[in-house]
């Protein structure tokens, strides 16, 4: 997995995996709940998307899935994001792939 960052939203968006299916995004939202200790506030499912809204140190961010573009987390309010929001969301990003990474390095034979 490569961490892949962008900017379309108007803020830092942070792309987990393009691939990933709704199995991964239970499995991410997991990890967020056990590992980070994330409650999700608001939780929004729709037939392609589902956005769920979580606080992580201060800031308000969305854990995205889309069947057309993967897995992602970005600040809830994207384009009125705060620096600091983005630079959260990066961070949290970077401890999410280094969690899902060791993982997958536990499971080799």
């Amino acid at each position: 997995m490569s961490l892949t960052l962008r900017t379309t939203l108007g803020c830092t968006e942070a792309v987990l995996t393009d691939d990933g299916g709704l199995k991964e995004f239970y499995h991410i939202a997991n990890i967020l709940s056990q590992d980070f200790d994330v409650n999700f506030s608001h939780k929004e499912d729709d037939f392609d998307t589902i956005d769920w809204e979580f606080r992580f140190k201060g800031h308000n961010i969305t854990l995205h899935y889309s069947i057309y573009n993967g897995i992602s987390i970005f600040p809830t309010k994207t384009r009125d994001a705060l620096s600091k929001d983005n630079k959260a969301v990066v961070e949290l990003a970077n401890d999410i792939e280094s969690k899902l990474f060791n993982e997958g390095n536990r499971n080799i034979a």
